[in-house]
């Protein structure tokens, strides 16, 4: 059986470029929707939710840096390393997203200070102290919406299983010439 390190040298070719196109637009893709989820529908992400978005924030350029590497032939071990680096930032992203669902199904508490999501204030200061009393940050252990049966953490379940899936298969796939 091949030893990691020959994996990672061995030539790469179509399925890593493929590989890498796929993530990056998954991975831009899927934290753009969040993002528009609370920008343009108004949902407040809790302390988890934001942190799921990291391994999408550090993966998308790091998948865009596998794309390039593999469309301009660079050393074939750049390109594979830079797959396997998205693939653990999306088994990372997986292992977060379990964890919140579980937290939002009472299976196991949050962290404590899951509730100090950020609020932006758009009022002068005379308004301020009397609109704190109306606004609460959104809670860990509450799913803001449930959208065909799941919600946010459980999408990000699906999605970072995917891209994890796709990231390795990219990483340890013999190539395909191009």
């Amino acid at each position: 059986m091949a030893s990691t390190r020959n994996i990672l040298t061995a030539p790469t070719g179509k399925i890593q470029t493929i590989s890498a196109a796929v993530l990056l637009i998954g991975m831009a893709g899927t934290v753009g929707t969040a993002l528009g989820f609370e920008h343009l529908a108004g949902f407040m992400p809790c302390k988890l939710c934001l942190e799921q978005r990291t391994p999408y924030y550090i993966g998308a350029p790091l998948m865009l840096g596998a794309l390039i590497s593999s469309q301009f032939k660079w050393p074939s071990f750049l390109t594979r390393l830079l797959l396997l680096a998205g693939a653990l930032l999306m088994t990372y992203g997986l292992i977060l997203a379990v964890y919140h669902t579980g937290v939002e199904l009472k299976y196991w508490a949050g962290p404590a200070d899951c509730s100090a999501a950020a609020v932006s204030f758009t009022q002068d200061a005379g308004s301020l102290l009397g609109s704190l009393n109306k606004i609460r940050p959104a809670a860990c252990d509450e799913a803001a919406g449930y959208f065909m049966g799941l919600s946010f953490p459980g999408w990000n379940i699906l999605a970072s299983a995917l891209f994890a899936i796709i990231g390795f298969y990219g990483t340890f796939a013999k190539s395909s010439k191009n």
